[in-house]
């Protein structure tokens, strides 16, 4: 395999390090700005090439320890190499990079990054892969490029301490269940009070027996919450034991200031923010964006458990959220009616069928709260305009969809009045940001 020289001279979005061998592009993983390194050419292209790392000629000085034994292993994190501040400053240039040249949106709007006040234990949630074809008991994630499980013992250096711990008690009774094989993947959650939930993913054809296996074990797995079983990736899920409702706070600035905490609550296998605390600063953004009069009608795409939807319908006149997941819509409904949110609707509706359908009966909102997965929002794009917004709050977590999909709203009639990374995922090269647009 050939092997070749590289100087690294800064980070790419996927993580790796970026350098050029003989003026090609070469993407390097697990390599630091100021790194010089020699490189297993992996795959090749006319225009790029990706490598492995064969040997650290010279060391860059932006280079720490590791902490966790099993990075550079284990595909979870990307950036433990780094120091946390030269993560964020990373990622505030692969950002702007991403938003100039896909929409050349300017460096003088785009704010300085909040960066996570514990780059450590902040994950709420993590879905842990198990293997155990060969007779020995993995779990853990996959190693980078491949399908191989790294096993995890001692937990994961970014996961809740919660989850950690129920890692722990987890491992023996896997080990004991006798249809593991049909048992690919565990999903963990954690309230922000520690409460822990189970998911297990099960695809045999016994699941009453894996549901009588796994509840005669609750007092092996205590303190968990509660646990489920899962058929498939979007089916309804069946009790175990437990409650299957966690909750986070929105603490009282983010909302409105009156003292009174808001929690949101989801049940188990619907979608949540994996840092709460990024969570609260990106929910205040939004309401300081929004510069709510009280007089607002607001219409909430991908709505999910309500997180937007709620705290601004404690502001406006008017709140319609449109979610095509079943749990998150249930969860949605559950935390408006604790709150007696009686103008706040929720929809289970695709939100582009959900657009044509309010086009199509002339109505129209001041503001547009966005926040699709990762795929972005391109159809969503080209209609939000027709609904009158003054203006869109779009929150992404990924700039390559979210760049696509400004230069589409600009194009409609809108400009970016502001943007910022919430750093939402250290040790990665993950990151989630919200942006501002206004009418033209």
């Amino acid at each position: 395999m050939r092997k070749d020289t590289v100087a690294i001279e800064r980070l790419a979005y996927g993580g790796s390090g970026f350098g050029r061998i003989n003026g090609k592009a070469c993407f390097v993983p697990f390599t630091a700005p100021g790194d010089v390194v020699t490189v297993r050419i992996r795959r090749e292209t006319g225009s790029y090439a990706e490598a492995e790392l064969s040997e650290l000629l010279e060391i860059s000085p932006l280079r720490v320890t590791p902490p966790c034994p099993h990075f550079g292993r284990c595909g979870g994190c990307h950036w433990q190499h780094l120091g946390y501040q030269d993560q964020v400053a990373a990622k505030e240039e692969i950002y702007a990079q991403a938003l100039w040249r896909l929409a050349r949106v300017e460096r003088e709007l785009l704010l300085p990054p909040l960066p996570a006040h514990e780059p450590w234990g902040y994950r709420s949630r993590i879905q842990l892969k198990v293997d155990s074809g060969w007779g020995e008991l993995l779990i853990g994630f996959f190693a980078p490029g491949s399908h191989c499980v790294v096993d995890l013992p001692g937990g994961c250096a970014v996961a809740h301490p919660s989850l950690n711990r129920a890692l722990e008690r987890l491992r023996p009774v896997v080990a004991e269940f006798p249809h593991r094989e049909h048992l690919p993947q565990i999903d963990l959650a954690v309230g922000d009070d520690g409460a822990t939930v189970l998911t297990l993913h099960y695809r045999g054809e016994e699941p009453q027996r894996a549901v009588e296996f796994w509840r005669s074990r609750e007092k092996q797995l205590a303190p968990l919450a509660g646990a489920f079983l899962r058929r498939d990736r979007k089916g309804a899920v069946t009790k175990i034991f437990g409650e299957g409702m966690l909750t986070y706070a929105l603490s009282p600035p983010t909302v409105d200031g009156v003292g009174e905490e808001l929690r949101l609550g989801f049940t188990a296998g619907s979608f949540s923010q994996v840092n709460y605390r990024q969570n609260r600063l990106l929910v205040q953004t939004a309401l300081e964006w929004g510069k709510l009069s009280g007089g607002e009608r607001v219409l909430d795409l991908c709505c999910g458990n309500g997180n937007f939807s709620i705290p601004f319908a404690r502001q406006v006149r008017e709140v319609i959220g449109l979610e095509t997941g079943e749990g998150s819509v249930a969860d949605a409904r559950r935390n408006a009616a604790l709150y007696a949110l009686k103008h706040l609707r929720f929809e289970l509706r695709d939100a582009v069928a959900g657009l044509h359908r309010f086009i199509a009966a002339g109505e129209q909102f001041d503001l547009v709260l966005l926040d699709p997965p990762r795929s972005g929002a391109v159809e969503m794009a080209k209609l939000i305009g027709s609904v009158g917004a003054a203006k869109i709050i779009y929150v992404s977590c990924d700039p390559q969809t979210l760049g696509r999909d400004l230069a589409i709203l600009q194009k409609g009639g809108y400009r970016v009045a502001g943007s910022r990374v919430v750093e939402m995922f250290p040790q990665t090269y993950h990151m989630e940001s919200i942006t501002l647009l206004e009418r033209v």
